[in-house]
């Protein structure tokens, strides 16, 4: 699919509804704008979320694995002798 585009004065190139949805852009979507040898091209940019913890939710993590160690750490409990015999 081709679109022609215009350029306004301040840089911002509207890209029409029909090429949005046929490559599912949507609001707010990022892109990389990458100088080729035949022109400029338009690819989405894959961004990833990133969490922000509080110190609180940092503190449960923290509790989270100590609870993990003790239990991994704890003995075995020893088999009942009667099954051995």
């Amino acid at each position: 699919m081709k679109a022609t585009v215009t350029l306004s004065s301040r840089g911002v190139v509207t890209l029409p509804a029909a090429l949005r949805k046929v490559v599912g852009l949507r609001a707010d979507d990022q892109l990389i704008a990458e100088v080729t040898p035949d022109g400029i091209l338009l690819r989405p940019a894959v961004t990833l979320p990133i969490e922000v913890y509080t110190d609180s939710r940092v503190r449960e993590f923290d509790e989270a694995e100590a609870d993990l160690e003790r239990l991994l750490s704890r003995p075995e409990k020893k088999r009942d002798r009667r099954r051995r015999r």
